[in-house]
């Protein structure tokens, strides 16, 4: 059996696929021809307007829902000035800022009416003495190409074509985060420009209050990220699994993974579908740091409590390759593993295809009663085309105190995503969000930004809200960052 298909279509964006970088709200653009000519001019990259051969390629976000809007410029920085070249632009010239990494915004954000600022050039990824320095425009199947070259790798998402920005500075939630943390909580630097031009190194000792901002305080309210310094950890042989069982077996499910997985040992990640694409169905899949056998007795005590399985599939590989299967790209080249085209990002051999959909999000702070269990399936039981991701946290994640990082929700179980294609996604996602409030409360996850979420600001942030708000105005005053949802 192949699992490369299962996780592809369940986690096409990535179950803990990232916001990408957000953009600013329409304002009046006072910018003539000639000066965003002069704007191309200085560049080392390329800016690229309406009316360019590339044009129409450059201005889309991995989402075709976004393809109406038309940018007044993308900007593909090659470096650190020509981001600050790009920032001093949309200040003096009243320009709306959006800025992009990988373009994966749930909302849209990473584009927007006046210049997107796309850091997708800016990719090099370098590792030496336990710790890697990323380009803030470096998709995450590339970095775990190059990191892996070198024996090690950072805790990350699945998603092959997110950028590393984003999915950074929005926490990160990923494969190995319950034994090495958020992808945030490795972040041991970074280097960002800020709305007055200045590119700044922000670590525990120099600017540690937005250093402490950008480690889960979501991407595109503070800044443009150019470079990040990781800690790393090194790898080793891992197993993956991917196990099905009956739709009648779904809520039983629900109450056996949510009470085995945020308790298993660290290094047991585990993620639970309930899916009706392409047939009712219940997955329950994952990663272990360690061998078939030691994977096995662990799936033993979890399928003990839901019945005999349907379909299974467990496999020791290199961590490598488990991260391509994860990513839906098994049977893929790293090049073929990315969307086509000529574009920075982007491969003449990529084979991963764009995706339509809507998305919301909640963060489970206790398990689901029976009731709560039973509601869920049958949310996922109403007709249309629709998954709820739940990713296993606890472990590293739960050992950080909430207020150490922007990153709030460390107490949480688990998070829960909710996913839908095609005619119908928006009510659907809407009315089980609404469903599964009174069961899973108010929090939610920022790298699942959601645009119709009210009281926001509490469940991306909790606690932490107001220090954001206050680093905001230090660094932002005149708002030249601008999202919907934004301090």
């Amino acid at each position: 059996m192949q699992p490369a298909q299962d996780r592809r279509t369940f986690l096409r964006l990535g179950g803990m696929a990232a916001l990408t970088l957000g953009a600013g709200l329409p304002t009046s653009t006072t910018a003539a021809p000639a000066e965003w000519n002069a704007l191309g001019r200085g560049l080392d990259g390329k800016l690229i307007r309406p009316g360019d051969a590339s044009y129409d390629a450059a201005r889309r976000l991995f989402n075709p829902a976004f393809d109406a809007t038309r940018p007044a410029g993308v900007a593909y920085c090659a470096s650190p000035s020509d981001v600050v070249e790009c920032v001093n632009f949309a200040r003096k010239m009243k320009v709306p800022l959006a800025v992009r990494s990988g373009g994966h915004s749930y909302g849209g954000w990473s584009t927007g009416s006046g210049l997107v600022v796309d850091v997708s050039r800016m990719n090099t990824v370098r590792q030496a003495s336990g710790r890697a320095t990323v380009g803030a425009g470096a998709k995450l199947v590339d970095v775990y190409d190059k990191l892996a070259a070198r024996g090690v790798s950072i805790p990350a998402g699945t998603c092959p074509t997110v950028g590393v920005s984003g999915l950074t500075l929005g926490g990160g939630i990923g494969v190995v985060s319950r034994k090495y943390g958020l992808t945030c909580d490795v972040m041991e630097s970074v280097q960002m420009v800020t709305a007055d031009g200045r590119l700044l190194t922000c670590d525990a000792d120099h600017n540690p209050d937005l250093y402490w901002a950008s480690r889960g305080g979501g991407g595109g309210n503070l800044g443009v990220a150019v470079s990040f310094g990781f800690r790393t950890h090194p790898t080793r042989d891992v197993t993956v699994f991917f196990l099905h069982w009956p739709w009648a077996k779904a809520a039983k499910a629900v109450r056996a993974w949510q009470a085995w997985a945020p308790a298993a040992p660290d290094e047991m990640w585990s993620t639970l579908h309930l899916s009706s694409e392409g047939g009712m169905d219940v997955q329950i899949g994952g990663l272990y740091l360690g061998g078939r056998a030691g994977c096995e007795r662990l799936l033993d005590r979890l399928t003990s409590g839901i019945g005999p399985v349907s379909r299974t599939f467990v496999k020791q590989t290199s961590y490598s390759h488990a991260m391509m299967i994860m990513g839906g790209c098994s049977t893929l080249s790293v090049s073929q593993c990315h969307q086509p085209g000529s574009l920075p990002g982007q491969t003449r051999d990529g084979r991963l295809s764009r995706d339509n959909f809507k998305g919301k999000s909640h963060m489970a702070y206790r398990p689901l009663s029976e009731a709560g269990a039973r509601a869920l399936v049958a949310q996922i039981a109403r007709p249309g085309s629709h998954t709820v991701l739940l990713d296993a946290l606890g472990g590293a994640v739960g050992r950080v105190r909430p207020e150490a990082t922007a990153f709030p929700h460390r107490a949480a179980l688990y998070s829960v995503q909710y996913y839908a294609h095609h005619v119908g996604a928006a009510a659907w996602t809407r009315n089980a969000h609404a469903a599964m409030r009174p069961h899973f409360g108010d929090h939610a996850y920022v790298n699942y930004v959601d645009p119709e979420l009210s009281g926001w600001r509490t469940a991306y942030y909790g606690a932490n809200a107001d220090r954001l708000a206050r680093i905001k105005a230090a660094y932002d005053p005149g708002r030249l960052f601008r999202l919907p949802q934004g301090f």
